[in-house]
This record gives structure tokens, sequence and C-alpha cells, in this order.
């Protein structure tokens, strides 16, 4: 009931809030809200005459786990499942077709983009899917919802130049190490802070991280990472057991690294720096190199190699030259 109440929650707020606020600031505002939820323990009052919500959703989020998906993955499929049952306002085994059709639509009008529409399409498709294949349902209404197309954007990754100038922007020694580290391993965000000091061997230069689905995988750095770890963990004076701290020598968050990695990219006037630029950029340039595509999916996580392919960015000179070699 607690995970109910907070979906609830945060899709009435988020509807509340539409008209009155921009997108990024809704964005930015109910993924603080998301994050502060996490820490309490909330129940919505019954309300007398209304229908009690069905339990499908509950058992869908239980096959989830079993199958061993994240508990950040299982919440974002919570929250964007809510949010469409909230709209509805009917039952699951009652659902068509033109509800999905209807809610994708109510989105968008309220400026949601294309490749957001699409991810919460698939989420259905998932939910609906699974509901159709156990007999929940009669008929899976996501048979005719066709998928949203989404432009295909230039994924950009950072120069050296780039690099370089994060570096120089850098005021302290954590930040320095915490680039670099993400800059040479590929790890998530997540994975990174979720580090141990003694996870992390700094003579081989290497440590094993917990990814998606809790799999364990060991990734790589280079010496100058490893040294300015070295430096860091020697000037810390706290008994953290965390590999990076913030504030108060308590457990740096993935927002506090994504907040940090922007004032960074401000200061060293460099566009949308992210924690996730930096795997795609050790991806692009692992294959720029010469590494087989299989060993770069198993250095970054990835169980398809389409999607480490998605990573990659293909340089239009390293295509020619290429051509020039084979052809």
């Amino acid at each position: 009931m607690a995970l109910d109440a907070k979906i609830s929650f945060l899709g009435q707020t988020e509807r509340k809030c539409a008209d009155t606020l921009t997108k990024n600031d809704l964005e930015k505002i109910m993924q603080i809200i998301s994050d502060v939820l996490e820490g309490f323990e909330i129940n919505e009052r019954e309300r007398v005459g209304e229908e009690q919500t069905d339990d499908l959703l509950d058992s869908f989020l239980s096959a989830l786990r079993v199958q061993g998906r994240s508990e950040k993955t299982i919440a974002r499929y919570a929250y964007i499942i809510g949010k469409f049952s909230s709209f509805v306002n009917i039952s699951t085994r009652k659902i068509n077709v033109y509800h999905i059709r209807n809610w994708l639509a109510n989105e968008k009008k309220r400026g949601v983009a294309d490749s957001t529409l699409e991810s919460n399409r698939q989420v259905l498709s998932s939910y609906f899917g699974w509901l159709f294949r156990e007999s929940l349902i009669e008929k899976n209404p996501m048979v005719n919802a066709g998928a949203i197309k989404v432009p295909k954007k230039q994924k950009k990754t950072y120069s050296e130049v780039d690099f370089e100038k994060l570096n120089q922007s850098c005021k302290t020694i954590r930040d320095r190490a915490i680039i670099n580290f993400l800059a040479s391993t590929g790890c998530r965000v997540s994975e990174m802070t979720s580090l141990n000091r003694d996870e992390v061997d700094l003579k081989s230069l290497e440590c094993v991280v917990h990814g998606k689905g809790n799999k364990e995988r060991t990734v790589y750095m280079d010496a100058v990472t490893g040294m300015l770890i070295t430096i860091y963990l020697n000037r810390r004076s706290d008994d953290s057991e965390a590999l990076f701290v913030g504030k108060g020598a308590k457990r740096l968050q993935p927002g506090g690294v994504r907040n940090m990695l922007k004032h960074l990219g401000e200061a060293a006037e460099i566009d949308h720096v992210h924690p996730h630029k930096f795997r795609r950029t050790l991806a692009t340039e692992l294959t720029r190199h010469g590494m087989p595509i299989q060993e770069v999916a198993s250095i970054l996580g990835h169980e398809k190699l389409d999607t480490t392919m998605k990573y990659v960015v293909l340089n239009k000179d390293d295509v020619k030259t290429a051509y020039r070699r084979y052809a």
C-alpha cells in the first residue's frame, strides 16, 4: 500500500503543478520529491465509496523483482503505470487501446518529449504484455498501439580538450578523482557511488561493481585515476566506508554527482555534462582503438551488443578511413 500511496501522491502532485511550472522545473521538482519520499513510509487514506485499487500492478512488480530487475527500474515502472492508471481511472481489466492513446496524446499536449512518450509506451507494453501472458486480462490493449517515432540525434562524446577543461575546472581532488574514475571505468554513476573503499584495488587498478540486476562485473582504471583516488583517500579523516563522500562525510549520491558535473560544465563552458556521457565516450574510444565490441559490452555491463552499439559514436573521418582501407 505504501508504494501505491507514493505513486498516487507523485501523480497528483505532477498534475497540479503542470500548468504553473515549466517542463524542466517540473521534472527537477518531481525528481527531488521522489528522492525525498524514498526515506518515508506513507499510506493513502481509504475513501468511502471508491473502488479499491486492483492488485495487478503489485503482481507485475513482484514478477520484476523475481526477474532480478533493479529497485530503481521497478520504481520507474510503478511510477509510470501509476500515472497512467490515475489518468484513466478505471479497472485495469477494462482498459483498451483508446485509453492508451488518449493518455499519450494528453502527455504530448503537456509538452512531454517524443522520446519520453516512447519510453512510457514501452513500459505500458511490458505491463499489459505480462498481464496477457499470465491470463490476467483477456486482451492486450497495446497490440495496436504503435511505436512513437523518435528523431535520432547524434550523440556526443567528450573530446580530449573537453576532458582537460573539466579537470582544470575541478576545485577539489575528490572531483578530479570522480571524473577520471567515470572516464576510465565507464561505470554507471549509481555503481560508482555504491562502492566502498575496500572494494577498490589500487594496486591492480580494478574493482568489482554491482550493475543492473545486482550483476557483478570487473572494471578497470588507468594509473592517473588510481593516483588521484589514493591522494583523495589519504587526505580524508572520516571513517566512512564509502569511496566518495559529500558533506558530513555521508556517502555521495548520484544526484550529488550530477549536480557537481553540471557546475563543472558551466565553469568549463561545456554543454550537457553528465555521467552517462563518460560511458559513451569510453565505448567510442575503445572501439576506435580496435577493441572487439563484445569486450566493450562486457566492460559496460551490457547483455546485448545492440545496446553497446548505441553507445558508440562513429566519426565520419574514421568511417571514411575504414572504407578506403577495406574497399
